[in-house]
């Protein structure tokens, strides 16, 4: 089996971001999804990113794998149009640093509640008769599919941006732990006579609520999911004092070890409400840093 090496240059979050199209531009506002993974192929850690994209018109899907070469990058991107069915499963091959790779996809069942699928679906990157990155629910197909084993070193995913154009309400699925994912809401009231506030809730239960947002347009505030500690950070500046679509806010959610939170203690709120079943329930005091963290860009459209 090929040595495990570092690439030539650490990897970089930045260069893998890319900005949807923006509502004041008269183009087609993208929503999107971004995943990256550090996966090893060739002998190498490199990142690799998956970009979901949803318009009026497609889904559509990139796949972009790191060269050990400065600032190169490789991608290979799907278009998932409605009238092209049989476009939602197939193969391509592309070469990385002389190495070639081949991606797998079946989208045909794929269930889409967003730019992402949730379920039925499978999208398979393979190495040498290995899988080194699998994405979707249907492990098995995948493997028989391309037939091709599991990778030795399982790829890791450890950051993940998402783009959501909306007028108030901003909603996105989150997983903290390993036993489900979550509904998060971003919600606020920015127009009219009264002080702007904003809610964040999660399966249903609002666990941070800020009145006065003119003044506590950025801040942070640890909340506790499952007994899982996850810290929220937010800069909501451009929906209060910049033109609408001109820019985003931004909210951060980084999840703590497991068993950070008891569910027991007083919670201090800092002048925001925390009340809420004691599973699900706002904390302080604490700042771990889990090596997956969530970005979540909520661009109002008006």
């Amino acid at each position: 089996m090929a040595s495990i090496r570092s690439s030539s240059r650490a990897p970089s979050i930045a260069s893998s971001h890319q900005s949807p199209a923006r509502s004041d531009d008269h183009k087609i506002a993208q929503c999107t999804v971004s995943c990256v993974y550090q996966t090893h192929i060739a002998g190498y850690w490199r990142n690799v990113t998956a970009m979901w994209s949803k318009n009026i018109i497609a889904n559509s899907l990139s796949i972009s794998v790191e060269s050990v070469e400065r600032d190169r990058v490789c991608t290979c991107k799907l278009e998932l149009k409605p009238w092209y069915f049989w476009s939602r499963k197939g193969s391509k091959t592309f070469m990385v640093d002389e190495n070639q790779l081949e991606l797998y996809w079946d989208l045909r069942s794929a269930k889409f509640s967003g730019p992402e699928p949730s379920k039925d679906f499978y999208v398979a990157l393979v190495f040498e008769e290995e899988v080194v990155l699998l994405l979707g629910d249907m492990e098995k197909k995948a493997h028989k599919a391309t037939k091709a084993r599991p990778s030795s070193v399982e790829a890791l995913m450890y950051y993940k941006e998402e783009h959501v154009f909306g007028k108030k309400s901003f909603s996105t699925r989150l997983r903290f732990d390993e036993s489900k994912e979550h509904d998060v809401v971003v919600e606020s009231s920015t127009a009219g006579d009264k002080d702007p506030e904003m809610w964040i809730s999660i399966d249903g239960i609002v666990l941070i609520h800020i009145r006065n947002l003119q003044w506590k347009f950025r801040g942070n505030q640890t909340v506790v999911v499952n007994k899982h500690t996850v810290q929220v950070l937010w800069d909501v500046y451009a929906w209060l004092f910049c033109p609408p679509g001109a820019d985003h806010g931004l909210f951060i959610f980084k999840p703590g070890d497991e068993g950070d939170g008891n569910g027991e203690g007083d919670s201090q709120c800092d002048g925001s409400d925390c009340s809420g079943p004691s599973m699900y329930y706002s904390a302080r005091g604490y700042s771990k840093t889990a090596e997956t963290c969530y970005f979540l860009y909520a661009w109002k459209t008006e």
